[in-house]
């Protein structure tokens, strides 16, 4: 067997790659960065990260701050339960909905696309206002400290069903949709059995943003939930970060032996929050980057 050939790269385009990767390498080393002053921080003892400022590597190390977060452990677990409780559900829930708003507004067949489309779109700019919209989820709708409080809100977003609409109107060819009736398919098999299949990117893409959404949501647990077991991990830690403020106000600068983390507990925080996204997301990004892209290439 004869070896492949390999292509002679010009100089510019190695030129060009060397740019690239340079570049690209820059950039990647930027957006690094405040991740690991914030790791670095959140295991710097206190007074040293307040006298001397983050560092890329702790000066003094120190758990501290880890140790304030998780003196009652019970209290982050229960919050980690409910946040991915309701980050799972929301998201499944929202995903199944959205994406068969999606399939319908794409199809030439039906008569109203324009005007239900329109009305989506419409709320985007208008709104009924923040009050009579918690009078109706709180009274109405009775979801005062109830986990619907916080999955309801964000089940639907108008710019996420335009997405999916535009997707999966410039990935499924509607001469497919018309060759499935022809064999007799109903439309929920359609559906579920051609459109599904051939939109993984999209429901990545869309995914996404919900999880993002429901696991970093504390505005709806303030509002509606007053229950500690309920709450939110982001609304709990930084309930949390505030009863540690006021037990300094109040004069108890000490816990055990060490005093309170005041900086170094904030950049625990955002590590706690941060990590379980950070660690998700490489498995979704060649759908969310194809999901982001598609538009343009079939465009």
């Amino acid at each position: 067997m004869t070896a492949p050939m390999k292509i002679k790269r010009t100089k510019s385009q190695i030129a060009f790659s060397i740019i690239g990767y340079t570049v690209i390498t820059l950039v990647s080393i930027y957006c690094l960065f405040p991740l690991v002053l914030i790791v670095s921080g959140s295991f710097t003892q206190n007074d040293v990260l307040m006298r001397q400022g983050y560092s890329l590597w702790p000066r003094v190390f120190s758990t501290a701050a880890y140790r304030q977060l998780f003196r009652y452990p019970e209290g982050i677990i229960n919050a980690y339960g409910t946040t991915i409780m309701c980050t799972v559900v929301g998201t499944a829930l929202g995903l199944f909905i959205i994406t068969m708003t999606g399939y319908v507004l794409q199809r030439p067949d039906f008569k109203y696309r324009s005007k239900v489309s329109f009305m989506i779109y419409f709320t985007t700019i208008f709104g009924g206002g923040m009050v009579p919209w918690f009078i109706m989820l709180s009274k109405y709708l009775h979801f005062q400290n109830t986990y619907m409080a916080r999955i309801l809100p964000l089940l639907m977003s108008p710019f996420l069903i335009i997405l999916m609409r535009t997707f999966i109107s410039s990935t499924v060819p509607h001469e497919i949709i018309e060759s499935a009736k022809i064999d007799s398919a109903g439309d929920f098999a359609i559906y579920w059995r051609i459109v599904l299949p051939v939109i993984t990117p999209g429901i990545a893409t869309v995914g996404l943003f919900l999880a993002l959404g429901y696991w970093n949501d504390w505005y709806l647990t303030s509002l509606f939930i007053t229950k500690k077991n309920m709450y939110s991990l982001q609304f709990y830690l930084y309930d949390m970060l505030n009863s540690v403020r006021f037990a300094q106000e109040m004069g108890i600068p000490q816990l055990g032996t060490e005093q309170v983390p005041t900086e170094s507990i904030k950049m625990a925080m955002v590590v706690i929050v941060t990590g379980p996204i950070i660690f998700l997301y490489p498995f979704v990004q060649r759908y969310f980057i194809a999901g982001i892209t598609v538009g343009s290439v079939k465009g």
